[in-house]
């Protein structure tokens, strides 16, 4: 076994690695970027050495100093994680031309499965079934609107070598092809360095199912059962279970021993994954393998009992694999959701900033055996005060939960989110709790199209905020001026309790729920103070008074009710956490704004830090609402800015290629 180890990665994969590797008494080395200086995988591992500025182009992309990084501390092997450079078969060679373990399949198993379309060829002869499509070589924009009008629309446009949802178009009609086409490409180009796409039937309800296969040096494969990896945005996973619910024992063995002849069919060694997408009548079509850990491996994990990089690690010194086929068990049920830094309510955004609050469920790190009681397990590659780059993927963590069963795992996910808390940034927790209880993820109604299905109830109007919540945010700013007045001494002037000779002082606290005014009203009497709120006409002002404050955590008494809650204060916006939810409140200061103008009209900004990558309108060009005026590329997306209104696009502010920051104005509009 390997005295050290190299993590070529950051985030939760290397935190996950380095755990793992900890246990088994094995010394690992981190690398980092400049902007990864402080990041918690430095922290855990026991050696970390700097490659270079943020860009990953610049720094874990670096196959060449990588090498040279592990070569220098005496590292006898690199684990690659997922991303970066785990699936290059360039990086995998030039490892075992330097005399290190890759700890990942051979680069020619790599190179077989890395080209989509070169590994559907491969399955076409080893007679797996594919999806209606195009897989070769002619890139030429007429052919392929050819053959995708022969296969007949909708079609899906994926990168062949692409991955985690990037480069992927859905093209529901001929007139829309080579726009979407162009898009897709220059998303490729830019993800993976290669601008090929293939063209396929797109399935209307199909469900994603990965097998996760396990092989060895001396000829044995395995597979660990099933994942269920439908529920997705934009192609990219937000939920993952195992096992798939509805699977058949005859249905799993017929799958899993597909996904073996597939990997052995390159010589696969490690750990690998082979999708499929499965229609709703239980046919089935092989789609990619993905020839590296997958991100959802800890509900495999789960299920299991079993550490997959302790496997990793074992095959890459050449071991056998631990347990044969027969004695694999599967036990319980395991979910995983994503925790990512991203607006939902604006197109799942990613959203950059601190992580100025972060509180989390009580959890295991990396846990891997089950028990009579559900487990919460959190892999995460950040902590509070830790900033979230737009160099890097926006994920803040991976929750996963274990059951006896799949009910019992709804609920640890349910309980868990409703105790995650995050200030600082956007996050999808929110829209995660409203997932999980939506009734088509409760019932097991799954296909890749759930979230737009039932995009209305997954995305509900906001609904008047409550005076519970109101409260809470009332009562720490009461008591946050008490503190700052007590703070500056005892000058009775400076009072701020709201105590009058003649009586009490009334004053309205200016609160903003979702844009929406949502005042209240305030009067001090006797040591605790009075609240109305406007939009509850028929009631009375409502007696409070703090019973305990810790921190962020308040406890008042609201009438005759009992009332708790964390907030947060960021600058003008209250966080309130409050029965398992996440209200932000806006809070206008009438004196510090005594002076402000209205917004400045006729300005379009960008929602992020990136690039321009194309514009689609004019100087001096008339456009409609909702016309597309420019596309930015934000963490290797692409997003499209469109028109507001009718209007003129007066002047463009930027060229493609250049870089924009957040909320930089991108071009002067004026509103017909």
């Amino acid at each position: 076994m390997f005295t050290k180890i190299l993590i070529a990665n950051r985030g939760e994969i290397a935190c996950r690695v380095a755990a793992t590797a900890r246990r088994m008494g094995i010394k690992t080395v981190a690398v980092y970027s400049e902007a990864d200086a402080g990041a918690k995988h430095v922290a855990v591992c026991d050696e970390a050495v700097l490659i270079g500025p943020p860009a990953a182009k610049e720094s874990y992309l670096r196959a060449d100093k990588i090498i040279e990084v592990a070569l220098a501390t005496g590292a006898q092997a690199i684990h690659p994680g997922y991303g970066f450079l785990s699936e290059n078969a360039q990086f995998a060679d030039a490892c075992a031309k330097a005399g290190l373990v890759f700890i990942g399949p051979p680069a020619s198993a790599i190179s077989a499965m890395g080209s989509k379309s070169a590994a559907k060829a491969l399955m076409e002869k080893a007679k797996v079934p594919l999806v209606p499509g195009y897989h070769g070589d002619n890139q030429d924009a007429e052919f392929l609107q050819t053959e995708a009008d022969k296969i007949t629309y909708p079609v899906l446009l994926k990168a062949s070598a692409g991955g985690g949802g990037k480069g992927m178009r859905i093209v529901e009609q001929s007139a829309d092809f080579k726009a979407a086409l162009a898009s897709c490409k220059r998303e490729a180009i830019n993800s993976f360095g290669d601008d090929k796409v293939l063209v396929e039937r797109y399935l209307t309800r199909p469900r994603h199912i990965e097998i996760q296969v396990f092989a060895d040096t001396q000829g044995d494969c395995v597979y660990l059962f099933e994942r269920d990896c439908s529920v997705q945005r934009r192609h990219q996973k937000v939920l993952e279970e195992a096992p798939a619910p509805g699977m058949t024992a005859e249905r799993r063995r017929a799958m899993g021993e597909a996904a073996v002849a597939a990997a052995k069919a390159v010589g696969y060694v490690g750990a690998g994954t082979v999708e499929f997408i499965a229609n709703q009548d239980g046919s089935f079509y092989f789609m990619e393998m993905n020839t590296r850990l997958q991100v959802e491996h800890p509900v495999t994990e789960m299920i299991t009992g079993l550490d997959l990089v302790e496997w990793q690690l074992r095959v890459a010194a050449g071991q056998p694999l631990p347990l044969k086929q027969e004695q694999l068990k599967l036990s319980g049920h395991a979910l995983e959701a994503r925790i990512y830094a991203e607006n939902p309510d604006k197109g799942f955004l990613p959203s950059i900033g601190t992580l100025r609050h972060l509180r989390t469920p009580a959890a295991n790190e990396f846990i891997v055996s089950q028990s009579s009681a559900s487990i919460v397990r959190i892999d995460s590659g950040v902590r509070e005060g830790d900033a979230i780059s737009p160099f890097y993927d926006p994920m803040i963590a991976k929750l996963i939960v274990w059951g006896q069963d799949r009910e019992q795992a709804l609920a640890a996910m349910a309980k868990a989110l409703a105790e995650y808390q995050i200030v600082g940034l956007a996050s999808n927790v929110k829209f995660l709790q409203r997932l999980i209880g939506s009734k088509a993820f409760s019932e097991a109604d799954l296909d890749t199209g759930l979230i737009e299905r039932h995009h209305d109830a997954l995305f509900p109007a906001a609904a008047p905020v409550a005076i519970e919540v109101l409260a809470l945010a009332s009562a720490s700013l009461l008591l946050s001026e008490r503190n700052a007045v007590n703070n500056a001494g005892s000058d009775p002037w400076t009072n701020t309790d709201g105590w009058r000779l003649n009586g009490s002082l009334q004053r309205r606290l200016a609160f903003v729920d979702d844009g929406t005014a949502s005042p209240v009203d305030v009067m001090y009497e006797a040591g605790r103070w009075l609240l109305h709120h406007a939009q509850h006409q028929g009631q009375q002002f409502n007696q409070m008074t703090v019973l305990q404050q810790n921190g962020n955590a308040i406890e008042i008494s609201l009438g005759d009710r009992t009332v708790s809650g964390t907030v947060v204060r960021q600058g003008e916006q209250f966080h309130v956490f409050h029965g398992g939810s996440h209200y932000v409140l806006g809070y206008v200061d009438p004196m510090l704004h005594a002076g402000d103008a209205e917004a400045e009209g006729g300005r379009l900004t960008a929602p992020m830090p990136g690039k321009i990558v194309a514009l689609l309108v004019t100087q001096g060009e008339q456009v409609k609402k909702g016309a597309p005026l420019l596309i930015m590329e934000a963490m290797k997306m692409e997003h499209t800015i469109a028109a507001p209104a009718d209007g003129l696009v007066e002047e463009l502010l930027y060229a493609v290629g250049d870089q924009v920051s957040e909320s930089a104005q991108l071009l002067v509009f004026k509103p017909a």
